[in-house]
């Protein structure tokens, strides 16, 4: 297990998302981590909502900006990755809100050689409005809530919530790389420097989270499966600008074809 985490949180332009993030990460169980937001050229009201919030939480809190030239999430998480103090990477988006023990199943299910994917529950339009206005508390709700929030329409599922603390089901899959999501993700910090973390050239939405699940399958670091034990829940929002999603996948392509290791530009342009 790790000794201690970085909480590598992206953002860009959400504060009233990212604001109920930070603060529902002061509620854990775990204690032993950092956060370091990476934003993707957000305005000043991001970096006010981090300020505001820094001297509120337990945690260290540090804020890694660059300057907005369209999504270049990639680059942004490596930013922040190189910057990181943690043995160990967990990476979390500012619009998904983690239940009170995301921290202590991260911290349970690390180990050596494996990175883990964990899952997320998306919520629509109308009900994420509400969750920020009247700040539900929905990462502590129990099963039956997000049974009932599933059959009104405001939550995709409930079974995610569930938990099962058994490891038998955890590495029955450890070469897959597909619906690897970057909002919920644990590994190394030491494999995600091997493999010279996210790979920068992907310009856009798209592929980025499989290229680097990719990678680290490639360099023999494989899948642990975190589901039913430390789901997120996903806020609506707008979906992204598609239009570099086949010059992406052509990348990814190319990646599994060539079982590439190294990312093309990776996070080593990033070290001093």
């Amino acid at each position: 297990m790790f000794e201690y985490a970085t909480i590598n949180v992206c953002t860009y332009n959400r504060p009233d998302a990212l604001k109920r993030v930070l603060l529902e990460l002061d509620q854990q169980t775990e204690r032993a981590f950092e956060v370091v937001v990476a934003d993707d050229g957000s305005s000043g009201e991001t970096a006010e909502t981090i300020a505001s919030i820094k001297d509120q939480v337990r945690y260290p809190l540090r804020h890694v900006w660059q300057e907005d030239r369209g999504f270049r999430l990639s680059r942004v998480r490596n930013l922040a990755v190189a910057r990181a103090e943690g043995d160990y990477v967990i990476f979390l988006d500012g619009d998904c809100i983690p239940p009170n023990d995301f921290v202590e199943a991260h911290r349970r299910l690390s180990e050596k050689g494996w990175w883990v994917r964990g899952s997320r529950v998306l919520l629509n339009e109308a009900f994420t409005v509400r969750v920020l206005q009247e700040e539900l508390p929905v990462a502590r709700w129990p099963i039956w809530r997000w049974a009932i929030a599933q059959v009104r329409g405001d939550a995709a599922r409930s079974t995610p919530f569930f938990r099962l603390r058994s490891p038998a089901l955890r590495k029955l899959r450890p070469r897959k790389w597909q619906d690897a999501k970057g909002c919920n993700l644990g590994v190394w910090r030491e494999d995600f420097f091997r493999v010279d973390g996210l790979d920068e050239s992907y310009d856009g939405w798209g592929c980025e989270d499989s290229d680097l699940a990719i990678r680290l399958i490639n360099s023999g670091k494989f899948r642990k499966e975190g589901r039913y034990t430390m789901p997120v829940v996903h806020l609506w929002h707008p979906g992204e600008d598609r239009s570099t999603y086949d010059t992406n996948h052509a990348l990814l392509a190319e990646t599994l074809e060539r079982g590439a290791v190294r990312a093309r530009i990776g996070v080593s342009s990033h070290q001093a």
